[in-house]
């Protein structure tokens, strides 16, 4: 199935909602856009920091079901907005609970948000936050289950032309990548024949709030939680996936896998602890994936493509580059003392991915004050879709086509109840 019609069938199979045009705002390239976090985590907390690093972005609203994280956030975004001369975020700007995503997509104040909260609810954050005519960076993977990524797609399409809507797969804008990938586009691979990636990990460490409900617990850890975050080959697995999307031009037709919790501590939830994957893309070329969460002193984030004029390596730290007929090699961004594990971890690096996050979150203001609005929903559900196809073939043991995948009604349930939470 190509891309257009991938778009088309899934569109037709997802719900509909309605954006307020009125509430859609282009903010001038003189004035800050005026930025809301919906999830004060690490990884949010990061995202919404590189925006403010921009020059041309403040953030104004934060919103979290928790008020130690919310808190957090505030008093960092206030130390580092301060020195830049902006004020301080107002009270009432800063929502905490069941309905805070809500109040965010309500406000007036706030022209875009970064939604940053547990994957399980993205699918339902972002449908509040368009519908409140936001500009949207939706951290990946857009979706846990199917169903959830067809409706992103869905929503996609009713914000075209009228927002931005970025989705968080920020290698695709980082400079040794983006050379790489036209590079092999413009055939300094000649026909590729086959790939391999891998995506070996160290184990995230989470605390063990012994104070905490269970459910608290599940939505503070909710990395452990298969139904919160999709597991670990769609939620973190997922950049490496993405890449292979990229270079290849396609999602893959089919998957086979393996995979189990071999490898983490009995207590930790229930997602797995690594993947082993084929992963078969259009014109015979198989695409050989692993990963780990657990690894002791290795670590290592790599996509190989081999073709008859070459091979490609792209790795997060190391030679990246192109050898064969046509080599080219970028140059090293390694800083001394760097901590490769700390990307497992918060998502930020040095290394190949130095300029990677600065250069998204450049590339997602630009779009919002020259009105050229990019919409990644597609892109950003069809990379996730690739990985629930191969985490349904690891759970049932048989390989899994696309259209199977795509016929999946099956939606995750977490039985939480966040009107309930103590």
């Amino acid at each position: 199935m190509d891309r257009r019609k991938f778009i088309g069938v899934a569109a037709a199979t997802a719900g509909a909602i309605l954006i307020r045009p009125k509430l859609v705002r282009g903010t001038a390239a003189n004035s800050a856009i005026r930025v809301g976090l919906l999830g004060c985590g690490g990884r949010g907390t990061e995202d919404a920091s590189n925006l403010v690093d921009t020059g041309n972005a403040r953030v104004v609203a934060l919103a979290d079901m928790f008020q130690d994280q919310l808190d957090n956030a505030r008093k960092h975004f206030d130390g580092v907005q301060q020195a830049k001369g902006y004020s301080a975020i107002d009270a009432s700007q800063t929502f905490v609970g069941p309905k805070a995503f809500e109040q965010m997509a309500a406000s007036k104040e706030v022209d875009a948000v970064v939604i940053a909260t547990p994957p399980y609810y993205h699918p339902q954050h972002l449908e509040a936050v368009v519908a409140g005519g936001k500009h949207v960076y939706l951290e990946k993977p857009v979706a846990v289950d199917v169903p959830g990524a067809l409706k992103v797609i869905e929503i996609g399409k009713r914000a075209e032309g009228k927002l931005s809507l970025d989705v968080g797969f920020q290698i695709r804008d980082c400079p040794p990548f983006v050379d790489l990938v036209k590079r092999i586009h413009n055939g300094a691979l000649g026909t590729i024949a086959c790939g391999e990636a891998h995506y070996l990990a160290g184990y995230i460490d989470r605390p063990a709030w012994p104070d905490a409900s269970p459910v608290e617990k599940r939505l503070r850890n909710w990395v452990y939680d298969r139904v919160l975050s999709g597991d670990i080959i769609v939620e973190q697995n997922i950049h490496v996936i993405d890449i292979c999307n990229w270079v290849l031009k396609n999602h893959p037709l089919k998957a086979s896998a393996t995979g189990g919790r071999l490898g983490r501590p009995a207590n930790d939830g229930d997602v797995y602890g690594n993947y082993n994957v084929v992963f078969h893309y259009p014109d015979n070329v198989d695409v050989t994936f692993s990963s780990t969460q657990f690894a002791k002193g290795w670590w290592d984030v790599t996509e190989r493509f081999f073709g008859t004029k070459g091979t490609s390596q792209s790795p997060y730290t190391g030679p990246l580059g192109i050898w064969g007929d046509e080599p080219w090699q970028a140059p090293q961004t390694l800083k001394p003392g760097a901590e490769p594990q700390a990307f497992s971890v918060a998502g930020n690096f040095t290394s190949n991915l130095e300029f990677a996050d600065r250069e998204k979150k450049k590339a997602f203001v630009e779009s919002i004050t020259s009105g050229n609005f990019h919409n990644q929903a597609a892109k950003g559900s069809e990379s996730a879709l690739s990985c629930m196809m191969a985490r349904s073939a690891a759970y049932t043991g048989h390989e899994v086509s696309w259209e199977e995948t795509m016929k999946s009604k099956e939606v995750w349930d977490s039985k939480i109840d966040l009107n309930k939470l103590r």
